[in-house]
């Protein structure tokens, strides 16, 4: 119970974004193509959140990992959420994507 309630807090063991991007995996930036537009992470993908389920042919390796991020974390977690509910495996919700930026 308790380390559920660490996971639901986001208080479990830290993700190291920048070894998962050198082990290959995919940045999804689901902001709007006008808020990609004004700045991103270098190499990410903008698959804008209310496009991502017409977009899966796109990630067609599920076991490769994959970190989704947005303005403020709220739209990459319901993007990690639908990813995983795809069947994705390894989808990790990156957050922000300038504080992204900085953890890669």
């Amino acid at each position: 119970m308790i380390s559920t309630l660490k996971k639901l807090l986001g208080m479990g063991p830290q993700v190291n974004y920048a070894e998962l991007v050198k082990q290959g995996a995919t940045i999804i930036d689901v902001r709007s193509k006008g808020e990609y537009a004004g700045g991103h992470i270098k190499g990410s993908v903008n698959i804008p959140l209310d496009q991502l389920r017409n977009n899966l042919a796109k990630l067609k390796d599920k076991n490769k990992p994959i970190i989704t991020c947005c303005a403020s974390g709220m739209r990459s977690a319901s993007a990690k959420s639908l990813l995983k509910g795809c069947g994705y495996k390894e989808v990790y919700n990156g957050g922000g994507w300038g504080s992204l930026q900085n953890k890669l």
